[in-house]
C-alpha cells in the first residue's frame, strides 16, 4: 500500500483525513456503517451496499485476506470502504490476495487511519449522509461542497448497477418446485455454502 493521503467529507461539513489504500481517485455515496467483526468480504460484495461508502466499526480489517469462494456476488458493490486499520499481511491459508489488492482490482477507494468510532457516532446520531471519498482533491471546503451537491441514493436506479446482467442459473442442491425458481431482481446474494 502506497502512503497516499485520503479524505472523507460528509454533507454536514465533517472531514476525516487518513491514508488511502486500494484505488486512487474520487467517489461519492451515502456514508453508512457496518458493525460486523468478521465478514468484510461479504460486506464488500453485498449488492445492498450499492451506492454506499461503508465504514467498518471493527478496528482491524483485512487480516484474513480475500478468498474468491467467500463473495456474495461476482464483484464488490460498495462505492468506498473505510476502516480504522487495513491489514497489510493476511494470515489465512485460504487467502488469495490482500484487501488492498482486491480494492485496486475493482477500482474502489479505501480509507484507513481515521477514528471510525467518531464517524459511526456521527452517522448513528445524524443518520446516513451523502459523502465523498477522495485521494485527488484534498481541499476540505471543496470536498464538503461536493458531498452536499452529490446525488443521493433516493431516485437513482441502483438495481440496474447491482443486479445480474441476465439469467443466472443457481447451483445444484436447491429444492425447487417443478425445477424452476423465479427470482425478482433485488440484489440476490450468490454465496456458495458448503
Amino acid at each position: 500500500m502506497a502512503d497516499v493521503m485520503a479524505k472523507l467529507a460528509l454533507e454536514d461539513g465533517t472531514v476525516f483525513t487518513g491514508r488511502g489504500f486500494g484505488a486512487e481517485g474520487e467517489t461519492f455515496g451515502e456514508a453508512v456503517f457496518n458493525t460486523s467483526m468478521t465478514g468484510y468480504q461479504e460486506v464488500l460484495t453485498d449488492p445492498s451496499y450499492t451506492g454506499q461508502i461503508v465504514a467498518m466499526t471493527y478496528p482491524l480489517i483485512g487480516n484474513y485476506g480475500i478468498t474468491d469462494e467467500d463473495t456474495e456476488s461476482q464483484k464488490p458493490h460498495v462505492e468506498g470502504f473505510v476502516v480504522r486499520e487495513a491489514s497489510r499481511m493476511p494470515s489465512n491459508f485460504r487467502s488469495q490476495k490482500t484487501l488492498d489488492a482486491y480494492l485496486r482490482e475493482y477500482d474502489i477507494i479505501g480509507l484507513e487511519g481515521i477514528d471510525t468510532r467518531a464517524l459511526v457516532r456521527r452517522l448513528r446520531v445524524r443518520g446516513a449522509m451523502n459523502a465523498i471519498l477522495s485521494t485527488s482533491d484534498l481541499d476540505d471546503a471543496s470536498l464538503v461542497n461536493k458531498a452536499r451537491t452529490s446525488p443521493g441514493i433516493v431516485g437513482r436506479d441502483l438495481v440496474a448497477r447491482s443486479g445480474a446482467a441476465g439469467l443466472v442459473r443457481l447451483g445444484q442442491g436447491l429444492h425447487v418446485v417443478a425445477g424452476h425458481l423465479p427470482q425478482c431482481q433485488a440484489g440476490v446474494k450468490a454465496r456458495r455454502r458448503t
